[in-house]
């Protein structure tokens, strides 16, 4: 089976035995801890992340797809820019949760300079500040610092990391 990206709530500040089972099982992962306390992702394969999930279900959730239940795969590319703006830019990110239709405000925009040079996601106005918001589709929304306009441009479908 493909490898995939999952994402897992965790309960009762259990991030860190949750990582030491990954590295037990030799599962690939990326803990945001710095920004989110309660969420992890594995990558793997779905009948993977479905035992993980199985041995430790009182103390995680899968996030999975609304109608057919399986576990949500979560694409490559919307993982890179997500790793890459909440590792780039730790000090000035704001959470803004779970991931609402109101964070896909306006067109979507490629950062061409500075330290989140290369990432693409949507600009949002909150409190008077152009951030950019990146999302991974139905899990988590984050937003970073304020972005000058002279370092946005529309993206197109072509435009990768």
């Amino acid at each position: 089976m493909d490898k995939h990206w999952y994402a897992l709530k965790i309960y009762y500040n259990r991030v860190q035995a949750m990582i030491a089972d990954c590295h037990k099982a030799g599962i690939e992962f990326f803990a945001p801890t710095d920004v989110i306390k309660s969420l992890l992702f594995l990558h793997c394969d779905e009948e993977e992340v479905q035992r993980f999930v199985a041995d430790r279900w009182q103390r995680v959730w899968l996030y999975r797809e609304v109608e057919s239940r399986r576990p949500a795969a979560i694409p490559d590319h919307e993982m890179e820019v997500f790793r890459f703006v909440v590792t780039a830019g730790r000090d000035g990110l704001q959470l803004l949760g779970d991931d609402r239709p109101e964070y896909h405000e306006g067109d979507r925009v490629v950062v061409t300079g500075g330290p989140f040079k290369g990432a693409e996601g949507h600009i949002k106005r909150i409190k008077r500040d152009r951030r950019l918001v990146v999302t991974i589709r139905g899990v988590v929304a984050v937003a970073t610092t304020y972005i000058h306009p002279s370092l946005l441009r529309k993206a197109d479908e072509s435009v990768s990391l």
